[in-house]
């Protein structure tokens, strides 16, 4: 999850609009949140801002969960990461074209392939990633398709 927010920071960093913090406040904390149509916006502890990214960033974006990749066809709707010292939330939304409950399907078999623990109960998919951070995936039946949320769990001991 570091890693990941580390790798978005370089076109954050070149958008404009950035004001200048003062770690030294005790702001540690890192907030970065993208929508649909490529507007991001962040909070780290040296800069705050917002910046556009260029159309079809976000629905082209590459998801990885050790190893399982989205859904084929699905499209990255919304971002949004809030970290600090003590750990950090990940919150993906997504659109994909099949029913909720083939995306389900789909997720429980790749994660049991890779070896990831997880299983279904209800509209969810949830589990832990090799690191031992748990996530749940939230799948809802939409006018086309299906509609879900991703949210990834860190504790900073483990990821």
């Amino acid at each position: 999850m570091r890693s990941f927010a580390l790798l978005i920071l370089v076109p954050l960093m070149a958008g404009c609009n950035v004001q200048p913090k003062n770690p030294a406040n005790g702001d540690e904390n890192v907030t970065i949140a993208a929508a649909e149509n490529g507007q991001v916006t962040y909070n780290l502890p040296f800069a705050s801002g917002q910046v556009k990214l260029p159309e079809g960033t976000m629905s082209h974006g590459d998801l990885d969960i050790d190893g399982v990749k989205m859904i084929p066809g699905a499209t990255i709707t919304g971002f949004n990461l809030d970290a600090g010292d003590k750990g950090g939330t990940v919150h993906f939304s997504f659109k994909a074209p099949g029913s909720a409950d083939s995306v389900r399907t789909y997720f429980v078999d790749q994660f049991k392939a890779k070896g990831v623990e997880a299983a279904a109960a209800g509209n969810t998919v949830s589990g832990k990633t090799k690191d031992g951070n748990p996530f749940v995936i939230a799948i809802d039946p939409a006018a086309q398709g299906s509609q879900g949320t991703i949210t990834i769990q860190s504790d900073h001991k483990t990821g």
